[in-house]
């Protein structure tokens, strides 16, 4: 099957706000640093996996990911054209159901020749993703959930942290939809600036999307097209014209041992894992 790109769309959409959930995320914030599991090490991706359109997976085309000045690059500068190079970048560990993520994400530069128009400052957090050794070799975009990232154009609005459903699909505000992108309701970030983001996931609950703290989009039912539940996968960032850093992606598990009187209960968690209970 062939997915999709997510293009953005104007407009925001209005949500309501899961207190309890809201509340699991502020907790988690504060769960002492050895709980996070960190994504990018800041030193290199030897954990991470990356697939590009028309390559095999492990090819690192043209140089595109790589970790220079202790940021994490999506970078063009060995490309005259884009080519429809398409990629993602799949952390090796997972797959996750129930955690938060933590990112700190800034575009740089300008878009490679011959990428769309859409593609512009366009990047994105993919999750519940399938593994990169299910994609066809020519396939650009894996079957999951995206927290699209997006930067202005200097002049018009254009909301981050939107989720876009690459064969995949959402209810929004309590209403079924087979619509591929919704907006959220956060500022325009545009420049070079460095933008904090986060992501709650409930397995197939629920998804909550922050952007500098602030709650901007929610949504439930998270299914594959053929409206199997998705609850679970892997987590990616992508490649898609423009060049991007990143210098933090972590994860907090929220699966674990719920017993108070295990040694590796934790207070924030919010699905129980009683095989893992540590006495």
């Amino acid at each position: 099957m062939k997915l999709v790109a997510c293009v953005a769309l104007a407009g925001a959409l209005l949500f309501t706000t899961a207190c309890s959930s809201t509340s699991i995320q502020e907790k988690a914030v504060q769960a002492e640093s050895k709980d996070w599991i960190e994504l990018f090490n800041g030193k290199d991706i030897n954990d991470w996996t990356m697939k590009f359109a028309g390559y095999p997976m492990g090819e690192n085309a043209l140089n595109t990911f790589r970790v220079e000045d202790g940021l994490l690059r999506v970078s063009y500068d060995e490309y005259e054209e884009f080519g429809g190079r398409f990629g993602h970048l799949f952390h090796n560990s997972g797959p996750y159901s129930h955690y938060l993520i933590q990112a700190e994400y800034r575009f740089v530069g300008e878009q490679i020749p011959g990428g769309p128009a859409w593609a512009k400052r366009n990047n994105g957090i993919m999750f519940h993703t399938q593994h990169p050794s299910e994609l066809p070799l020519e396939e650009g975009f894996p079957r999951s959930m995206e927290m699209q990232l997006l930067g202005g154009d200097g002049v018009n609005p254009r909301s981050t942290a939107n989720v876009c459903t690459p064969g995949t699909k959402i209810t929004m505000n309590g209403v079924p939809s087979e619509d591929h992108i919704f907006n959220s309701s956060s500022p325009t970030f545009h420049g070079d600036q460095w933008v904090t983001i986060e992501l709650l996931v409930h397995g197939n609950e629920l998804a909550q999307h922050f952007v500098n703290g602030e709650l901007v989009l929610e949504y439930t039912d998270l299914l594959m097209d053929d409206g199997t539940p998705l609850d679970s996968g892997y987590i990616a960032i992508q490649a898609e014209t423009s060049p991007t850093d990143f210098r933090r992606i972590r994860l907090l598990n929220l699966e674990g041992c719920m017993d108070k009187k295990a040694k590796n209960f934790r207070s924030y968690f919010v699905k129980n894992k009683p095989e893992s209970c540590v006495y």
